[in-house]
C-alpha cells in the first residue's frame, strides 16, 4: 500500500471523528482528536506527502480563523467596561506563571511572551458549545462569562498578531511597516465591514449552486492581499470574520453554509497536518515533560485564582469554560515552528501544553448533547 493510498484510507476514518466526538457529547474534542491523529500518522507517510498535507492544510487554517471571527459577536463597547476590567486582572495574574513556565521549558522572552498570549486564550468556537448548556452560571454569569470568553480571544489574536510579527531575522525598519501594514489591513477590514456584509449576503442570497465556492474564493483573495500588507493570512481571515459575523440566509449563519468544505475537510486537515510535524520521540522528549507539566500547573493556578476573583453568578468551576485555547495555539505553534529561531522544541512544547490545557478542560466540563438540526463541529 503506497503512502498515498494509506492517506486517503485514514482521511476517511478521520471523517468519523467530528460525530463520535457528538455522540460522546464532546463536539470540541474534535479537533485535538485530530492532533492526536496526525501524531500516528506522521511517522507512515512519506516527506513529499507530509509536505502536501501541510499546504493543503494551510487553506483550512485560514477558514479556520475566519469562522473563529464568525463566531464573535462584538458587544457594545460600553458593555465591556467590567469584563474588560475582569480580563485584565485575570491576565495580570497568570502572566507571570506563564512567562516562568516558558522560561523554562527554553523559550527565548519573545517566544515566551507568544506564548503567553496563545496559552491565555479562550477559543470560543470550542467552549461555547459547553457554555450554553453549562449549569453553573445564571442568566447574569452566563452573559459576563462570554463576554470573557470574547474578549481573551481577541486579545490574543491582537498580541499575537503583534508579536509574531517580529519573530525570525529582519531588519527593524521592516518591522514598522508590517506592524503599519497590518494596522492598515484591520482599519480596511473594519471601515470596508458593511460593504463586505452586504457582499456576503448577496452571495447567500442569489448564487444558490456557487455560494460555498465564492465565499471562500474572496475570503483567500482578501487573505492575499492581507499578506501583501504585512498581517498573516489566517490573521486576515480572523478580522474579515468578525467584521462581517451577521450574515445570515435561512435563518442559518455564514459558517453553518461554509461547514461541508471546512469543518468537514479542511479544517480537519490543518489539524492533522499540524500533529504530523511533531515526531513522536517529542512525546517522550523533556519539552513533552515540561508541557505535562505546564498543563496541570496553569489548570491549578487558574482554579485557584478564579475562587478568588469569582464574578457574581458563577460556581467555582466556571473558570474551565476559559481554558481551552486550542485553535489560539495553533496559530502561535505554527509561527514558532516554521518562523522562529528558538527550534522546533519551542513549537512542540507550546502544542502539546495548550492541547493538554484544553483537553483537561472540556472532559472536565459536563458533556453536551446536540439539537435536532444542530452540525457536529
Amino acid at each position: 500500500m503506497t503512502s498515498i493510498e494509506l492517506l486517503v484510507i485514514l482521511l476517511l476514518l478521520a471523517m468519523t471523528v467530528p460525530d463520535a466526538c457528538a455522540w460522546l457529547g464532546r463536539p470540541a474534542l474534535a479537533y485535538p482528536a485530530f492532533v492526536c491523529f496526525g501524531l500516528l500518522v506522521g511517522p507512515m507517510l512519506r516527506p513529499e506527502v507530509g509536505q502536501m498535507v501541510m499546504q493543503a492544510g494551510q487553506i483550512g487554517f485560514v477558514l479556520l480563523l475566519f469562522e473563529v471571527g464568525l463566531e464573535i459577536d462584538l458587544p457594545v463597547w460600553r458593555e465591556l467596561k467590567r469584563p474588560g476590567a475582569w480580563a485584565l486582572r485575570w491576565l495580570l495574574w497568570q502572566y507571570p506563571v506563564m512567562l516562568a513556565l516558558a522560561r523554562l521549558a527554553g523559550l527565548p522572552w519573545l517566544e515566551a511572551f507568544v506564548a503567553a498570549a496563545a496559552l491565555s486564550a479562550c477559543s470560543v468556537g470550542m467552549a461555547h458549545a459547553a457554555w450554553k448548556s453549562y449549569p453553573g452560571l445564571d442568566a447574569t454569569g452566563r452573559d459576563f462569562v462570554l463576554q470573557l470568553m470574547v474578549l481573551l480571544e481577541v486579545v490574543s489574536i491582537v498580541l499575537l498578531a503583534v508579536e509574531t510579527t517580529v519573530l525570525g531575522r529582519a531588519p527593524t525598519w521592516l518591522f514598522g511597516l508590517k506592524l503599519a501594514g497590518m494596522a492598515l489591513v484591520i482599519y480596511a477590514c473594519s471601515r470596508l465591514a458593511v460593504h463586505v456584509t452586504r457582499l456576503l449576503q448577496t452571495v447567500m442570497e442569489n448564487a444558490t449552486q456557487w455560494r460555498l465556492h465564492l465565499v471562500t474564493l474572496f475570503v483567500l483573495a482578501t487573505c492575499a492581499v492581507g499578506e501583501r500588507l504585512g498581517l498573516s493570512g489566517p490573521k486576515t481571515a480572523f478580522f474579515l470574520g468578525l467584521f462581517s459575523s451577521r450574515v445570515r440566509h435561512d435563518d442559518k449563519n455564514l459558517e453553518e453554509y461554509l461547514a461541508p468544505i471546512s469543518r468537514r475537510f479542511l479544517i480537519p486537515l490543518f489539524f492533522l497536518a499540524l500533529g504530523t510535524q511533531v515526531p513522536l520521540g517529542a512525546l517522550v522528549s523533556r519539552a513533552a515533560l515540561l508541557a505535562a507539566v505546564a498543563a496541570a500547573l496553569l489548570i491549578a493556578f487558574r482554579q485557584m485564582l478564579f475562587a478568588r476573583m469569582k464574578p457574581a453568578g458563577t460556581d467555582t468551576n466556571a473558570f474551565l469554560l476559559l481554558s481551552p485555547n486550542f485553535t489560539i495555539v495553533a496559530l502561535a505553534a505554527q509561527a514558532l515552528l516554521h518562523g522562529s529561531e528558538a527550534g522546533a522544541d519551542a513549537g512542540h512544547w507550546l502544542l502539546l501544553a495548550g492541547l493538554l490545557m484544553t483537553i483537561i478542560s472540556l472532559l472536565a466540563l459536563p458533556p453536551t448533547r446536540r439539537e435536532a438540526g444542530e452540525p457536529a463541529h
